[in-house]
């Protein structure tokens, strides 16, 4: 007889304390994540969910080190991902659109099927003033990703216009 794996001791609490959040309680489930967090400083996806709770509170300063603590911690691949993205997005939020553009790249290459990277990347070079590798970048990440039949119809003008937009850059 196969026996069950055990849960560990934080998961009911924290599983229960997330559903809150999809009900809309977030403020509240904020409290609950940080004091969770203090009894589990070590667990990487109460750290993730803590800073996820920051950022839709808007609380980018916040949000920030529970981020950097998750993925230091090591978070299955899909809450990595999610992690990144909420990272780099969190640096753009505090100003620091270089630092974010560096960890969404590094996001991009460890993920290369998650094309929400190329869009939050493309808002960081916009930001750092480099529109042209935005623009190239949100207009590529459209056209390979929309099944929307008039993008789709366009598809080649898009991509060529994308690729124009550089001129001899690579």
């Amino acid at each position: 007889m196969i026996s069950e794996p055990e849960l560990p001791a934080w998961k009911p609490e924290f599983d229960a304390i997330v559903g809150a959040r999809h009900g809309g309680q977030v403020e509240h489930v904020l409290g609950l994540l940080q004091k969770l967090d203090g009894r589990f400083p070590h667990v990487a996806e109460i750290a993730f969910q803590l800073a996820w709770t920051h950022d839709v509170l808007t609380q980018p300063r916040e949000a920030r080190p529970h981020y950097e603590r998750a993925i230091a911690l090591g978070l299955a691949a899909n809450e990595l991902a999610g992690a990144l993205i909420g990272l780099g997005s969190t640096w753009r939020s505090l100003g620091e659109p270089a630092r974010a553009a560096e960890i969404l790249r590094a996001g991009r290459t460890q993920f290369p099927n998650h094309r929400e990277f190329d869009i939050f990347l493309a808002l960081a070079l916009h930001d750092l003033g480099d529109h042209t590798a935005a623009l190239q970048l949100a207009l590529t990440a459209l056209v390979e990703t929309s099944d929307d039949p008039g993008v789709t119809a366009y598809q080649r003008t898009i991509r060529f216009q994308a690729v124009k937009l550089g001129g001899d850059r690579k």
